[in-house]
């Protein structure tokens, strides 16, 4: 067997010291990172970074809005496949959990999309906008009855869970083991600052992600036995080319919606109560006429925050894109932490602005075929729990600073202490 090809470390360009390969990058400040990412944009093409340890190969990091954009609309250049995170799925792993839709590409893709989208009918649709308002509202009952504590406990976390589990048909008797093997799942792709430290990556928790697969298989096989208005049911009945979803797709998928609906959209809404903390004007002016600038505010929240802080492409054809020709095999990491704070494309970019128009950020992915198919529940699901919050917990605010988890991957909020009901300083103290 030959020996590994050596990549020689001289040949990695790093601006100002950011090396992007490095774990201890990732557990930078916020600010430090973001002001890495505004040095590499000023260069004439893209880094290469070379990980020092490990077997992962070595990756260029697109950091400029228009590369992230144009790769995400050449799958035929840039493939999700064999995977899109840090380190890829084992292959191991995607014959027993199922291969997720995020790493699929071409026609076996956008049959499965099609299948998917299929299920979510206008009427699941029309029903799931009003069980959208219906939990919000629910949800601050709860908290008015309870109080202030933590906000991802009390919130953030269980309004997209809720929501998701409503759609999906989950039985109530099931959502709590299901809830904490989504915790669990993600409780260990984090850098915890206590013991070993250990970067925040995907793929770790299977074992909870194998049981969540088996209860969510037993749920499908009951609704193929009594079908009910949902999306499980729409699922197991539907078929991707004439041929029925395997166990294996149908856990995969839920698995994706869940982990990544919930995920994606709880740290969002945590950010989007931090931001307007820490923005009064901008609060007050989304308090002024909530349906004119809500779309705006939702937007603005998910550029400034980017739930998602990069997802990676193999490249499978010889391609120019931004000042470098890219060769099959070489990997790519499209960063949207980056693209979004592009001041080519936003002015001003690090300022929180509800009325910044136009908003091309990359939040939901650049476009392309694996643009984010949750995108809309996930905006309809932030406006519904932040007009009823702001309508009925006057002064609600982050009373202290977000407990933020160092991630590679997700700009996550562990913990965030939160405030109603009296006056409120002009930031989190």
């Amino acid at each position: 067997m030959n020996a590994p090809t050596q990549v020689p470390t001289d040949r990695v360009r790093v601006a100002g010291g950011a090396d992007l390969a490095d774990p201890a990058f990732w557990r930078l400040p916020r600010p430090e990172r973001l002001s890495a990412f505004t040095r590499l944009r000023e260069l004439d093409a893209p880094v290469r970074f070379v990980p020092r340890t490990g077997p992962r190969a070595p990756f260029y990091a697109l950091v400029k809005h228009a590369d992230v954009r144009a790769a995400s609309r050449q799958p035929h250049a840039f493939a999700s496949a064999p995977g899109v995170t840090t380190p890829e799925p084992a292959p191991w792993a995607k014959a027993v959990f199922g291969n997720s839709m995020v790493n699929i590409d071409g026609a076996e893709h956008a049959g499965l999309r099609r299948t998917i989208s299929r299920a979510f009918t206008p009427r699941l649709l029309a029903a799931a906008e009003a069980n959208i308002d219906a939990v919000a509202r629910r949800l601050v009952d709860e908290t008015i009855t309870e109080g202030p504590g933590d906000f991802m406990r009390s919130a953030a976390s269980r309004m997209p869970f809720e929501v998701i589990c409503d759609l999906m048909g989950i039985p109530a008797c099931h959502r709590a083991g299901i809830a904490a093997r989504i915790d669990h799942a993600s409780e260990y792709v984090g850098v915890q600052r206590r013991g070993r430290a250990r970067l925040r990556v995907p793929g770790r928790g299977l074992r909870s992600l194998a049981r969540m697969q088996l209860e969510m298989a037993g749920i499908a096989r009951e609704r193929r036995r009594v079908p009910a208005d949902d999306v499980i049911s729409a699922l197991v009945s539907a078929d991707v080319d004439g041929r029925a979803l395997s166990s294996r797709e149908l856990g995969a998928f839920f698995s994706l919606l869940l982990v990544a609906g919930v995920e994606t959209t709880r740290n969002a809404i945590a950010h989007g109560l931090v931001l307007l903390t820490a923005h009064p004007g901008q609060r007050a002016l989304l308090e002024s006429d909530f349906d004119r600038y809500a779309d705006g505010a939702v937007d603005e929240i998910v550029r400034h925050s980017t739930p998602i802080i990069q997802f990676r492409r193999t490249v499978t054809a010889e391609c120019a894109l931004g000042g470098h020709t890219f060769l099959p095999g070489e990997k790519v990491v499209l960063l949207y932490a980056s693209a979004n704070r592009d001041a080519s494309v936003f002015d001003d970019p690090d300022a929180f602005d509800i009325t910044r128009s136009p908003n091309p950020h990359l939040g939901y992915g650049g476009g392309g075929p694996h643009h984010c198919l949750g995108a809309h529940l996930a905006k309809l699901e932030m406006k519904a729990l932040f007009r009823e919050m702001l309508t009925r917990l006057g002064g609600v605010r982050a009373s202290g600073e977000p407990g933020l988890v160092d991630s590679n991957f997700d700009n996550r909020v562990g913990s965030l202490p939160f405030a109603f009901g009296t006056s409120h300083p002009n930031g989190p103290s």
